[in-house]
């Protein structure tokens, strides 16, 4: 009876996940291995199902590299909350003889990977592809994780596409960009796009700030473009600013509701972070007496389950063939578990006691660089109140007269945020 590998998914969608299943499922097939795909991530496995697979041949997956989405769906169940489903995990598996394990996902996948390798003391050796369009898991030699560059790629064209409509109807937009804990996804879809100006959670270089020291930034933008003689303008803005902003000023803004995940990360797809941004913002220059046209808008599922372009098909088929050889030993044979990357060109594999940060004892999680010359470039190219905005006499007072304040009064007010 061959070998049996299994493979799964976790976490939200990215593109390029079913390119992975197509690698690992032919390597795989071709070394005399049987593949199954478990549907749902951990889910089932956590309840002791062995129902719910499906047996994967090269036929099966031969055309799925070029399509989006998951044919093994996704959840993010975590069999890490709870002892006794991580037991349930590791024993369904051995029931489904699965000698080999594939887990696709983020950081979080990637705990629960490291998790079930370490209960099966060896008997399941598990690889982990390291995948979110976030761009956020600690890779070698600066690689982004999979499905990121097609997520950019996508995402850029939306917002260059709203660029126009803001130019030509004379309005802002603010657009919220998927990027829970990291600003990748909205830094380099701002950058991309020549948005007028990205917000990322990182710049605040602080664990929780308030609704208004965001507001500050967006409107000394909006007011620093009028100085500039343009009325129009795109704000790209990360999602993990709805993260960092205070739980409790977020619980007393009508019709939000603050949920968490089976990973205990806030639901930010139920905080319309847009659209509290835009009201706020609208609001400031109600009381100046003037009318602010702003469009909300929020990129993250049109995202997650495009084609993915040439080179994340390139980049996971790779990962998904290295996957395999470094199961079967043939790369990286100490180790028996580890997230599977490409450094320099090169398969390697990273061990999961490398990705564990000690003081938080979950994954690592790799931050927006805000003294890199990728980060340095992207801001030089932004609309944001500078230091030198407000030492200028001439420049202050154009700000001012905009704001309806005094100079000393504009100065004052936005003196915290201006870089």
């Amino acid at each position: 009876m061959p070998e049996r590998v299994a493979i799964l998914v976790g976490g939200g969608p990215a593109p390029g996940i079913n390119s992975v299943i197509n690698a690992v499922t032919i390597e795989a097939t071709n070394n005399g291995l049987e593949v199954i795909g478990i549907y749902d991530g951990f889910e089932h496995l956590m309840k002791g199902r062995t129902d719910m697979i499906r047996s994967l041949s090269i036929s099966d997956v031969s055309r799925i590299h070029t399509e989006g989405g998951s044919i093994l769906r996704t959840s993010r169940a975590n069999p890490t909350k709870n002892q006794k489903d991580l037991e349930s995990v590791v024993e369904t598996l051995k029931k489904l003889n699965v000698k080999y394990l594939v887990t696709i996902g983020g950081d979080d996948t990637a705990f629960s990977a490291s998790a079930v390798s370490k209960l099966s003391g060896g008997s399941i050796r598990v690889a982990h592809v390291p995948k979110t369009i976030d761009n956020d898991l600690p890779l070698p030699g600066g690689m982004p994780t999979f499905g990121y560059e097609t997520a950019r790629h996508v995402g850029t064209e939306l917002v260059y596409n709203l660029l126009q409509d803001s130019r030509t109807t004379n309005r802002w937009y603010f657009v919220v960009v998927m990027g829970r804990k990291a600003g990748h996804l909205a830094l380099g879809i701002g950058k991309a796009a020549s948005a007028t100006v990205t917000v990322i959670a990182e710049e605040f270089r602080k664990e929780k700030v308030s609704l208004s020291e965001v507001c500050d930034v967006l409107e000394a933008a909006i007011i620093k473009r009028r100085a500039l003689g343009r009325n129009d303008g795109l704000a790209v803005i990360a999602e993990g600013i709805g993260e960092i902003l205070d739980k409790q000023e977020l619980a007393r803004i009508p019709g939000v509701i603050v949920k968490e995940d089976p990973h205990g990360h806030i639901r930010l797809s139920e905080i319309p972070l847009a659209t509290i941004l835009k009201r706020e913002i609208q609001k400031r220059f109600a009381e100046r007496g003037e009318e602010m046209p702003i469009v909300d808008v929020t990129l993250g599922y049109e995202l997650r389950c495009a084609r993915p372009i040439p080179f994340d098909i390139d980049y996971t088929r790779t990962l998904g063939y290295g996957a395999v050889q470094f199961l079967l030993g043939k790369i990286e044979p100490k180790l028996s578990n580890g997230m599977v990357c490409v450094d320099q060109g090169r398969i390697t594999v990273l061990p999961f006691e490398e990705l564990i940060d000690p003081k938080t004892g979950r994954t690592k999680v790799r931050l927006v660089d805000l003294n890199s010359e990728h980060y340095k470039v992207a801001k030089s190219y932004m609309i944001k109140l500078t230091k030198r905005d407000l030492e200028d006499p001439t420049m202050l007072s154009k700000l001012a007269s905009i704001a309806k304040m005094t100079p000393e009064q504009f100065a004052q007010k936005f003196a915290n945020i201006a870089d």
